[in-house]
């Protein structure tokens, strides 16, 4: 009897054990906030997952269920009406001017008494935003130039942001043996150019969505703030495909100076902004984060003189829970004319729409250096919510001035 009692009492731990672990395994797969479809009651199922439609809806919340029946976590709930955009996956070119300067590298000066780094002296890093020098805006790399010969040493207050603060330095200007000039010993850039893939364009708002990433500096890695920026017109002339280890890219030139829409936000997001017409393509509805599943999916993206394509690929695995907006799943290409050509992804395919069951269900967005057939992307969702923020943003301040 007492073997009996102690083989219950292990199949009940077991049983326990893995009850656990599933909702473990469940808390991690689903999101903590979900859009739904007005009038639906607030209620879905995807795969052993549901949610179920309780009085704590009313406050915005509600409860996920294991199995239908296993409380696994609150999440909270917002209504969304179903949205319709432009699929694009065309190639455009992108010209960025940031707001402030951007440092890059720091710079030994060699002076009369030795070599001295009064950027690092005064406290400076690279990935800082300098604002304004003296109380005087600073905009290009030439002002700063400027500003620091014409100070004849004397030190200069320095205006400067780090992450979201604003901070505030003395810098004393060293005279370069080399040129007899003053310098601050700090490499610098105000702007950016390069290419991306547009991913929607929304009919109502006259607005787009395009790469799913921020444009980051090449050297800090840092999100460059933005100023103002243009989007042209580019024509694809090649590609260097893709191998381990080396990145592949689209390459291309700006067909036309003449711009065909203007940049209003660069986010983690993608970059957003207005274009002056309406882009070719076909209306396809937003498909909710909660509908991606792993599987077939099919990629629109343009590679030649053909104009965009759709070619195979697969979800491999969803994260809900990643700390980088860019990377919530992880994508893999099998279509075998784009591997071909390509190796797989590329730079410039950044914000290639993903389509999964006849929605836009997200964005490429990262290649896997050591594995270009593989790479990551972003929700849709996320894009157009972060889309309506910056259109939202822009008019307030609009209305403002």
């Amino acid at each position: 009897m007492r073997k009996k009692i102690q083989g219950f009492t292990k199949i009940m731990a077991v049983c326990s054990a893995a009850l656990l672990l599933s909702v473990g395994i469940a808390d991690r797969h689903t999101a903590d906030a979900y859009s739904v479809p007005e009038g639906s009651g607030l209620a879905w199922k995807s795969g052993i997952v549901s949610a179920m439609d309780t009085a704590s809806s009313q406050d915005g919340n509600m409860q996920l269920m294991l199995f239908q029946s296993i409380p696994v976590k609150t999440v909270q709930v917002s209504t969304s009406v179903e949205t319709s955009v432009v699929l694009c996956g065309t190639p455009f070119g992108i010209r960025m001017f940031t707001n402030g300067v951007m440092v890059v590298d720091m710079a030994q000066i060699l002076s009369q008494d030795g070599s001295k780094d009064p950027a690092k002296e005064a406290g400076i890093q690279i990935g800082d935003i300098i604002l304004s020098i003296d109380g005087e805006k600073v905009y290009q790399n030439e002002e700063i130039a400027k500003l620091v010969e014409e100070s004849n040493g004397k030190p200069m207050q320095i205006e400067f942001k780090r992450g979201n603060d604003i901070l505030t330095t003395t810098l004393n200007p060293v005279l370069s043996k080399a040129d007899n000039t003053y310098k601050a010993g700090m490499w610098v850039r105000d702007s950016t150019a390069g290419i991306g893939t547009l991913t929607f364009y929304d009919q109502n708002s006259q607005s787009f969505g395009g790469l799913g990433h921020g444009i980051c500096d090449a050297d800090t890695c840092e999100l460059m703030p933005l100023r103002t920026g243009d989007i042209l017109p580019v024509t694809i002339s090649g590609v260097t495909k893709g191998l381990r280890g080396t990145p592949g890219e689209l390459r291309g030139y700006f067909s036309d100076d003449t711009a065909i829409g203007t940049l209003g936000a660069n986010t983690d997001c993608g970059v957003f902004g207005k274009l002056e017409e309406q882009p070719e393509g076909t209306v396809t509805q937003i498909g909710l984060k909660q509908t991606v599943q792993t599987g077939d999916v099919k990629i629109l993206t343009t590679i030649d003189n053909e104009g965009p394509q759709y070619y195979s690929a697969v979800i491999e695995s969803i994260n809900y829970h990643g700390d980088e907006e860019g990377k919530n799943f992880v994508l893999r290409i099998t279509d075998e004319k784009l591997l071909e050509k390509t190796g797989g992804i590329v730079q410039g395919m950044s914000g290639s729409p993903i389509i999964q069951n006849g929605k836009l269900i997200g964005a490429v967005t990262h290649v896997f250096v050591n594995d270009p057939t593989r790479g990551y992307g972003i929700f849709a969702e996320n894009m157009l919510n972060e889309s309506r923020s910056v259109l939202n943003s822009t008019d307030s301040l609009n209305s403002a001035a």
